[in-house]
């Protein structure tokens, strides 16, 4: 396995990120172990979750499961860089308007303990907002994570699906007050979603985040399931095939010629931009797990890089060269 470090930070982790979004509900719990430990034993330590998978009234039911599996001991947790996040409506003991989606210190203070309980453990290495939410301030936010990170709680802070400009704002509120800031950014960033390098990653990369990019495959499309007959398991996937069909039948030929899989071309073709610290590899067999590993191995030079580029346009650089010229 190779790593890296994640964003301005000194923490070091390795370049598949496991993501455990199906754990308890498409995967089961013994399931989610096997896969787990073999995270581990090929070297994976960058393991990601959040407080609301499980999803609806099971929302908690993810960490749990990852609680019980640290419970077992052997090293588990001390092996393991812990991201989990904040932001949703977790259906638990408390009601009243402060328990909907969104942030506040109110609302970390508490669903940070209740996730530390889920988990078992004293610590989250990083604590990712899910989403920003622009009617609190960051002075109110700022405060609340410095209060976490001063108590051990957690390490350090990231963001999940915020715009551009989002982390400009927190990572200058961030150095007025002497912090660290974000060291990561987990955005949805595929072949098929490359909208994010008009600002997403520029801004990552000059401000000191790693980007994560989730959906890697774009829920299947990129994993040459339609060759295989299966357009994915979402809502639209087959709308979504026929949209995309003559992208996907050339790559699927481009990869053909590589003599690799769509699946391991697509998260090497992450693994190449300098902006991308981890895909997350979001899977729910063991099988294909072992068949994501590989990924780091499939190295990409630059006359295929700009073949792909022919089947998949960006949206023209990164601003301001795709607005203007």
């Amino acid at each position: 396995m190779e790593y890296t470090y994640l964003g301005q930070s000194g923490l070091r982790v390795s370049r598949l990120c496991l993501g455990t979004m199906n754990f308890g509900v498409d995967t089961d719990e013994k399931e989610s172990f096997r896969i787990l430990d073999a995270a581990l034993d090929a070297g994976i330590n960058f393991i990601d979750t959040a407080n609301i998978y499980g999803w609806g009234e099971n929302s908690g039911r993810t960490e749990e499961i990852i609680g019980r599996w640290f419970k077992q001991g052997g090293g588990r947790r001390e092996r393991t860089v812990l991201a989990t996040k904040v932001y949703g409506d977790m259906h638990d003991t408390y009601d009243g308007p402060n328990r909907e989606q969104g942030l506040s210190a109110y609302k970390i203070r508490r669903h940070l303990e209740g996730s530390l309980k889920r988990l078992q453990t004293d610590h989250i290495e990083l604590y990712q907002m899910h989403h920003v939410d622009r009617n609190v301030n960051w002075r109110e936010l700022w405060s609340a994570f410095e209060t976490a990170v001063a108590q051990g709680k957690i390490g350090y802070v990231g963001s999940s699906n915020f715009a551009g400009w989002d982390i400009a704002v927190a990572q200058g509120e961030a150095k007025a007050r002497g912090h660290l800031g974000l060291i990561s950014e987990q955005h949805k960033y595929n072949l098929l979603c490359r909208l994010p390098e008009l600002e997403v990653l520029p801004a990552s990369k000059a401000l000191g985040l790693g980007v994560i990019p989730w959906s890697p495959l774009d829920g299947g499309l990129l994993g040459g399931n339609h060759r295989r007959g299966d357009a994915g398991r979402r809502s639209g996937d087959n709308k979504r095939l026929e949209k995309h069909r003559e992208q996907l039948d050339a790559y699927g030929k481009l990869c053909d010629e590589l003599g690799e899989p769509e699946d391991l071309v697509s998260l090497a073709w992450l693994l190449a931009n300098p902006a991308v610290t981890a895909p997350i590899i979001g899977v729910r067999t063991l099988d294909q797990f072992e068949r994501s590993l590989r990924a780091v191995e499939v190295k990409l030079d630059e006359a295929t890089l700009a073949r792909i580029d022919e089947i998949f346009p960006g949206p023209g650089g990164d601003a301001p060269k795709a607005y203007a010229w």
